[in-house]
């Protein structure tokens, strides 16, 4: 080989170093780089696309809830962000001395009304109670469902697989723990934090939370899922 012109070696050792950092290192893998702190972002999208939206359809159900306490159980309604605020129109199953009544429901414009079994009409009442949340609360843009997406801490991605109607909706899944405080917007009187996983779509709409944990404080593990659907979903809910 020829001598390089001494002011030409440097420059050449410099190619070289660069060119072994190139050939020794690779682009970092998309599945490494989308957890932590990006994965909280994919949830944070999803917060928005809630927040945004003027409704969605709404079921609640649980599985372990023990036998002798005051609770929710079951939900099924619209709720929506209305001119008022958030609001909900639908029926909630709750477990009260030992029966386990559907109870038809409207909440809006900060209260709760309800035709509780036994009586006519419509009644105010306090879901708590009940063991219930404020179902029109879970919509809330603050203080609401949307939060937990945010508020949940050791977030991971998982799998993406197929799902929805005619399988046509690519889901993501994200796992977290839910502190008991944003958890009582749900169950009141929860014990604990609670384990969390997400279902989130490539267009970042929720459309899945279950929380299972001790949530009672029993001893024993329970279940709570929430699924979510029909985004932009519109009615007028008013108050009976």
């Amino acid at each position: 080989m020829p001598n390089l012109p001494t002011a030409s070696r440097p420059i050449a050792a410099a190619a070289a170093v660069l060119l072994l950092a190139a050939c020794g290192s690779k682009p970092a893998d998309k599945d490494d780089a989308d957890t932590g702190s990006s994965a909280a972002d994919s949830l944070a999208a999803a917060k928005k696309t809630l927040d945004a939206t003027s409704g969605v359809t709404l079921e609640l159900s649980s599985k372990g809830v023990p036998d002798d306490v005051t609770a929710l159980l079951e939900g099924v309604g619209i709720l929506t962000h209305g001119e008022q605020g958030p609001a909900f129109d639908g029926t909630i199953t709750v477990q009260v001395a030992g029966l386990k009544p559907d109870v038809p429901i409207i909440a809006v414009d900060g209260k709760v009304y309800a035709q509780v079994p036994l009586t006519t009409g419509w009644q105010t009442i306090d879901p708590s109670a009940y063991g219930a949340p404020d179902p029109a609360q879970l919509l809330a843009t603050s203080g609401g469902l949307s939060d937990w997406l945010t508020a949940t801490t050791g977030v991971a991605k998982g799998d993406t697989v197929r799902g929805g109607a005619g399988n046509k909706e690519l889901l993501t899944t994200y796992t977290g723990t839910l502190p008991a405080a944003s958890a009582k917007l749900l169950v009141p009187m929860v014990a604990g934090d609670l384990d969390a996983t997400y279902l989130v779509t490539d267009d970042d709409q929720l459309r899945e939370v279950e929380l299972t944990g001790d949530v009672y404080g029993t001893g024993d593990t329970e279940t709570y899922t929430v699924d979510l659907d029909d985004y932009g979903t519109t009615t007028d809910i008013k108050a009976p």
